[in-house]
This record gives structure tokens, sequence and C-alpha cells, in this order.
């Protein structure tokens, strides 16, 4: 296994370390605790993403029609009031600018995704619904992952009502979009899949993976973090070799930044030294096995 070595160095990390690394539509070259569940964070986003399109495309939206920008929403406990999301929470100026305003379902989307706007994820959730975002993990193949509720639904987290990822799962939903933008698959026409590619290499939080890679280097991603949590999920273009698929997630101390920086520097390295070493051997990605080879049990 050509990443033994660094999986042995993981056993030292603090907290849970899963990683999925492999070639598009191949099996995996690395997996590490891959199906243990975290908590989402914002790569719940990448579900409501593919949601929102495949609503469009079966007709039930119109995603260049202009809805109001508000900030109320539906909780999915249902005997809560309505709830609200934090400005500073958030790191997108640009929705919470248009407060009172109208903008496209398809602009809040990107927003949702380049900045990581909460606000706009809460507004696309409002009008594709949990049950169509329930559907892409579905359609994914995803064994474990699940997105019950908006960001900040307080009285749905206090129910016990969450967002959950596993490694293998946010693998299994990129690896569904990006071969569905060169042939029909499960989640969108080619033209869908090829439009949520675009939106995801668009991303301007390129941290975490984007961080190991080399100057230039392309990638469709997604990243997520709260305290105690760092993810990223990513496809990797390589000028020089195939595509591949790398998926990071952590829940461990070195995320939780006492100062409340949400963006920890010492998480953030290791998802960027995981990606810098995935690079190193992207030459030699092969499937570790079949069956592959599985996790070992975290501590």
């Amino acid at each position: 296994m050509i990443f033994g070595e660094v999986d042995a160095g993981l056993d030292e990390v603090p907290g849970v370390v899963s990683v999925y690394a492999g070639r598009l539509d191949a099996p995996p070259s690395w997996l590490r605790h891959a199906d243990v569940t975290h908590y989402a964070a914002s790569t719940m986003k990448l579900a409501v993403l593919a949601a929102l399109h495949r609503a469009a495309e079966a007709g039930r939206l119109d995603p260049d029609a202009p809805v109001e920008i508000r900030n109320r929403f539906t909780s999915a406990r249902p005997d809560a009031p309505p709830f609200s999301c934090a400005r500073h929470e958030d790191n997108d100026d640009a929705v919470w600018d248009r407060l009172g305003k109208h903008a496209p379902l398809r602009w809040l989307a990107e927003r949702m995704i380049v900045r990581s706007s909460n606000l706009a994820t809460n507004l696309v959730i409002e009008h594709v619904g949990l049950p169509a975002v329930a559907e892409v993990w579905t359609l994914a193949g995803a064994r474990h992952s699940v997105t019950g509720r908006g960001i900040e639904d307080f009285a749905a987290r206090q129910a016990g009502i969450t967002n959950l990822v596993t490694a293998a799962d946010l693998a299994a939903l990129l690896d569904a979009v990006a071969t569905g933008a060169t042939r029909p698959g499960p989640i969108a026409t080619p033209a869908g899949c090829a439009a949520m590619l675009d939106v995801l290499r668009a991303q301007q939080v390129r941290q975490d993976i984007a961080e190991g890679l080399p100057a230039g280097a392309r990638l469709a991603h997604k990243n997520g973090w709260v305290r105690g949590v760092r993810h990223g999920a990513a496809v990797v273009y390589p000028d020089d070799a195939d595509p591949y698929l790398l998926v990071v997630c952590t829940t461990t101390p070195l995320a939780d930044d006492q100062r409340g920086d949400r963006a920890d520097a010492a998480a953030r390295r290791l998802a960027a030294d995981i990606s810098a070493r995935v690079w190193r051997a992207r030459h030699d990605l092969t499937p570790a096995g079949s069956p592959a080879t599985p996790p070992s049990a975290p501590r």
C-alpha cells in the first residue's frame, strides 16, 4: 500500500482523520476510516447544489427566476418556530447585502459554494426541500450521509436532527458528478453535472486540499469547517495524470481554535499535507485491492 507510512503517521493525530483517495470511476487507492461519520459542516452544500440542478432539470423550479432574499427559515423540527442565520457566522457579504431584495436561485447556489454562504444555502434548501437533498445522497450511493436540517437550525439540532458525511459518501457524490459530466449518470444530465463542476472549480476559499497542490493545479472542490471539524472534498485534474478524487474529513482538537478562528492553521496543514502526498503519488493511484483495503478502526 503506497500510503501505508502516511496512514501510520495519521494514527498519531488526535481525533479521527478519514481519507478517500483514488481515480475517478475506479476503486479507491487509499481508504482510512472512510465510512466513519463526521459532522458535515459546509460539505453538505454539495448535495444541496445537486438537488437544485435536479429540480431545475425536472421542471420543478426555474433557477433563473428571482427569489426574495430573507433571513427566516422553516425548522426541520416540526414544532419549532422559524429560525434565522447570524451574519457574523457567514463568509459572504454579497448575499447579506441583498437582504430584502431579489436574486436568482442559480446565483445563490454559486455563492453557497464559492464563498460558502450559509444564508444562500438555507434559501436554496427552502426552495428545493430537504427530501430532494436526501434523494441526491441516495442516488450517489451514499450509505451514511444525511442532510437533516439547514444551517443554524438550533431547535432541530437540539432534537438530534443533524447533518453527517463520510469521506466515502462525499467521494461517491463527487464521482457521480464528475463522471456524469461526460456521460449520463444518476445525479443530473451531462450539462447539469458540467455546470456543477464549473461552480466547484470557481471556489474562492482555496484552503485545505487546494493548499497542498502546486500553484495552478486544477481542481473542483468544496471544504467545510466548524470548531473541531475541518473537511475538504475535491476532484483534482493533473495535466500529466488521470483525474482523481480526494476527500479528507477530520474531527480533531487541531481544528478547535480557542480564539474562535474557524480557519484553524493546524487542521488546514494536515489536509494540505495529505493532499501534497496524494499529488506526489498521482501516477500510482492503482486500486488498493478488491475488495478495497478496509480502514483500521478509529481509536
